[in-house]
């Protein structure tokens, strides 16, 4: 049965500084009672007494701080009752020792529920999980979650996402290793500032105590059933850290920062499941792998930059999310206007052919040649199923193909009779390769004959018209071999003069064609040298921003240590001066000449000497002392 209920109200911050003060107060063996925790409160962490007041009395009922009784035992308060306040535990040892008012302790190990809100991690009426030990304020939740009936249960919304199976145990901790490993490395700063968890007030705020190793543990040992349930446990450490340090603190920045990438790391995940364990485990030509389904292949142009290709990752709105093919696979949001898909001519978007976007298109090919081939990067047992898979659908689309083949061919000379530009440029090509082939036998004409320079204009023609247009011009050809003559000297004279024709003509087109070849090749050296020249000039001004970069990067840390041990030692010296005065408040002075006193006459008065009380007696002391005679 869901319920609203307060179990708890004080401030987290505001109760550690309560604790801190009555600590220090107690080792100096006074009586933490109002005035002197108000006066701390307000000299250290300069909280206004009305507002020390006001958290103080509620960490007593929230049992955080126990108020007792304490009858004083020196001072002008010597037998006095007066409210004092203790940590919880403290007290019991002194009710024994003085045997007066007890109090009972709770049993904090029996709590069933956080104390705090899961979400903003502040206290307040908040409503209890049925499930689990979190809490939430109903303003917290969304309207999917709120409580529509008290009298059913109620989830919370990490428990009901929990419900959710996403995959097998074996593959989610493949998966969630590569995010444990992530976390390791960015908690590396969190250990440093805090490692206050075994803290004896430590459990007194914090429900359920989780960190980095738990959670790569429970990873190894597969004990997490969904994602959600590892991202839970991921947003209680940041709740945790919260709650301990406080929401402002460092430690808190660096637990959401670590919270925010696990997130992303998460989203990433359920993104493509593919493009994360290869960017993660790094295979050879990762990137060229397809994945299931395979990402959509466009031309992508960032400002400033040219069209290069990318695979589209998701699209939202007006931007698409886009991860670029090359060496270092960078991710951007694109507009869409932005974005040509893969099939458009290159030369229709006018890039520049850099050695880096000649690699990333390698790497598109290498991508294309391999979704052709259907190489997917799986497991051996998903490897099984698809060979079974392919090789059924080999068989079946063989046998497709032999009923399509027929069709097909015919097809092909429908085609040939309506593309007749194609064959006349091919058949112009066949004539000009012949030219270069000696005849084997040539037929000498008649001087009235004209020899045709130029080839007569082509008409669309079909198979049908050929075969009727060969019928009909042979009559023509059996008319010009008529008129040969037997005349071997005009047979030799022509054979000469268009061997020599076409000879000259052959070695005229091998010089240009020599000629061409040496410029292209010229320019293509000197391309390259520029491009390599461009490159080196790249690299070395990315290496010098590198090097800069790590140079400011060491002098942070080396000026965020020397603070550090610049504040530790203000600090340390801060405590000793603290020490130094209270010994000195400690001891009695000699009211005449202010040296340590040890004669007593009064209740303000004492001296160092015999001497001293005679002078100081004589001169005024006789007239004001209080002592009774």
């Amino acid at each position: 049965m869901a319920r609203l209920t307060k179990r708890r109200q004080a401030d987290t911050k505001a109760i550690q500084h309560l604790w801190s003060a009555i600590e220090i107060i107690r080792n100096q063996k006074q009586i933490a009672n109002i005035d002197r925790i108000t006066k701390y409160m307000s000299r250290v962490h300069g909280m206004h007494p009305k507002e020390t007041t006001r958290q103080l009395s509620l960490a007593v009922k929230d049992g955080l701080v126990v108020e007792t009784l304490t009858v004083g035992c020196k001072g002008s308060k010597a037998g006095i009752e007066q409210e004092g306040y203790w940590l919880p535990g403290d007290e019991i040892a002194y009710s024994m020792q003085s045997f007066s008012w007890t109090t009972e302790m709770k049993d904090w190990e029996t709590e069933t529920h956080d104390w705090y809100c899961f979400e903003c991690h502040f206290p307040g009426e908040v409503l209890i999980c049925d499930l689990c030990f979190r809490v939430y304020h109903s303003k917290c939740l969304s309207d999917e979650f709120r409580l529509r009936d008290s009298s059913s249960p109620w989830q919370c919304p990490v428990c009901r996402s929990i419900k959710k199976k996403n995959t097998s145990k074996q593959e989610m901790s493949t998966y969630l290793r590569f995010i444990v490993s992530r976390m390791k490395e960015r908690a590396i700063d969190l250990n440093k500032k805090g490692k206050d968890n075994k803290h004896p007030m430590y459990r007194r705020l914090v429900h359920t105590a989780v960190d980095v190793p738990t959670i790569q543990e429970k990873v190894n040992e597969g004990k997490y059933r969904s994602y959600e349930e590892f991202k839970a446990d991921a947003q209680l450490l940041l709740h945790n850290t919260v709650i301990f340090y406080g929401v402002d603190s460092e430690q808190a920045d660096i637990a959401r920062m670590l919270y925010k990438d696990t997130c992303h790391e998460l989203d990433e995940l359920q993104l493509c499941k593919n493009c994360f364990y290869l960017s993660n485990a790094r295979p050879d030509n990762w990137f060229c792998y397809p994945c299931i389904p395979n990402h959509e292949l466009v031309w992508a142009k960032m400002k400033g930059f040219g069209f290069w290709p990318a695979k589209v990752m998701q699209k939202e709105d007006n931007q698409v999310d886009v991860r670029f093919f090359g060496h270092h696979h960078q991710r951007a949001w694109i507009p869409s206007e932005n974005i040509q898909d893969i099939t458009v001519n290159i030369h229709r978007l006018h890039v520049k052919r850099s050695m880096g976007w000649k690699k990333a298109c390698d790497e598109l090919e290498l991508h294309q040649r391999f979704l052709r081939d259907g190489r997917f990067w799986k497991s051996k047992n998903e490897d099984k199923g698809e060979e079974e898979a392919e090789s059924s659908i080999s068989s079946t689309s063989n046998e497709q193909l032999k009923v399509t083949q027929e069709p097909r061919a015919k097809k092909g000379r429908r085609n040939q009779s309506v593309e007749p530009k194609k064959e006349v440029r091919n058949s112009m090509a066949i004539k000009y390769m012949h030219l270069w082939e000696p005849e084997p036998e040539t037929e000498a004409v008649s001087s009235s004959q004209e020899i045709p320079t130029m080839p007569q204009p082509i008409e669309k023609i079909s198979v049908s018209t050929q075969t009727k247009k060969l019928s009909a011009s042979s009559p023509k050809m059996l008319h010009l071999s008529t008129q040969t003559s037997n005349d071997g000297a005009c047979q030799n004279m022509c054979h000469e003069k268009y061997t020599k024709t076409f000879s000259d003509f052959k070695d005229r087109i091998k010089a240009d064609h020599k000629r061409e070849t040496e410029r292209v090749v010229r320019e293509a050296i000197e391309k390259l040298r520029s491009e390599t020249e461009e490159e080196k000039r790249q690299a070395v001004n990315r290496a010098i921003a590198n090097m800069q970069t790590e140079c400011d990067r060491k002098t942070k840390q080396v000026k965020e240590k020397c603070k550090e041990e610049f504040l530790e030692e203000v600090k340390k010296l801060a405590n000793q001066h603290k020490q130094l005065i209270s010994q000195t408040k400690k001891k009695q002075w000699c009211y005449n000449c202010e040296e340590e006193a040890m004669y007593h006459c009064c209740w303000n008065t004492s001296y160092c000497s015999i001497k001293c009380q005679q002078e100081h007696w004589h001169a005024e002391h006789k007239r004001t002392c209080r002592r009774k005679r």
